[in-house]
């Protein structure tokens, strides 16, 4: 039966299950692959050419870049498309995708070695050249291409375990929970796809990111030990270069780093966003056009309820099957 909406009575898995089945391709193709563990090619054949994925690829350009080049538009870029592309899991052959990959490798590297889009600055970002090792990796660049990125990365790593994309340009003496993730995220992806150059370096340096992370308990400030920022108690996708405990715990998750109980806060707020309806809603968007609509904020959102899934499958089984107690007075997605 199709649902437009989780069902009222949908407080058991099995109905938001049949939620996701019926939304965007990918989606579908991701909620058969990591909740119920089938594999589905004919699904994920499909991302290219329907939904999300038909839509940002056909927002392509004739110069092979989308947007207004490499990191502009935000949200429009090539950039933040071809992160957002990655996200939906097409085939990793996915042509328009491979070759934009190719361009960016060829004409974005500045001169330390790292990409770098400013025509005015020039040192690299961490946090941009992250990003785009997670993507990049994933669509088959060559390493010989990768490489320079990987030695920029290294290069940034910080005292206290982590990256922050002002190091390097202002003098930073913290990290950053959202450079920390994205350059997590991307050794991640270059380990996954059997890529040699500086592995053990750069395995090494995923090690302290993570230590970095769970010293933080993902979200809160060593000193006052209260929140870093409201925003990362929220729940969003995509999260583009933001980081939320949803986002943090995605990737401890998709590192295989077992349970600590260091990650318990983080769930805590996880499985409290939970809905009646079994379901997770986003929060608002962030600012700036995007070539697909985002999800309502306040209102159930196929993604984070995957995600959310995803992670307490990781470091929360019983979460699954008992959601968190009706609380009328909390405030979803805000």
């Amino acid at each position: 039966m199709a649902h437009s909406a989780v069902g009222e009575s949908a407080f058991g898995e099995p109905a938001v299950i049949d939620w996701l089945l019926d939304g965007d391709v990918a989606v579908q193709y991701q909620t058969t692959r990591d909740l119920l563990h089938r594999e589905a090619p004919s699904l994920q054949g499909r991302i290219t050419t329907e939904g999300h994925g038909a839509a940002l690829l056909a927002a392509r350009q004739p110069n092979g870049h989308w947007g207004r080049g490499f990191y502009q538009p935000k949200w429009t870029s090539t950039h933040y498309t071809l992160l957002e592309l990655k996200g939906l899991a097409p085939s990793p052959d996915c042509a328009p995708a491979r070759e934009a990959v190719a361009l960016v490798l060829a004409t974005e590297k500045g001169r330390d070695g790292g990409l770098n889009p400013s025509a005015t600055i020039k040192d690299s970002d961490a946090c941009v050249n992250g990003m785009a090792l997670d993507y990049a990796a994933y669509f088959g660049a060559e390493q010989e291409d990768l490489a320079s990125v990987v030695d920029f990365l290294l290069a940034q790593r910080m005292p206290d375990g982590g990256f922050n994309c002002a190091f390097n340009r202002r003098g930073a003496h913290h990290s950053s929970v959202h450079t920390s993730t994205s350059v997590l995220e991307g050794i991640t992806e270059y380990a996954r796809r059997g890529y040699r150059y500086r592995l053990g370096e750069l395995l090494a340096a995923r090690a302290d990111i993570i230590d970095f992370l769970l010293r933080h308990r993902l979200y809160l400030s060593e000193r006052t030990g209260q929140p870093m920022d409201p925003e990362f108690t929220r729940l969003h996708h995509p999260a583009r270069w933001h980081f939320d405990v949803l986002r943090g715990l995605a990737a401890l998750a998709d590192a295989a780093v077992p349970y600590d109980s260091r990650m318990e806060d983080a769930i805590g707020i996880l499985e409290s966003r939970r809905g009646r309806d079994g379901s997770w809603v986003a929060n608002r968007p962030y600012p700036g056009a995007t070539h697909v609509p985002p999800d309502a904020a306040g209102q159930p959102s196929r993604w984070v309820t995957l995600m959310a899934f995803r992670v307490l499958a990781a470091y929360g089984p019983a979460a699954l099957d008992h959601p968190a107690a009706p609380d009328e007075t909390r405030r979803r997605g805000t």
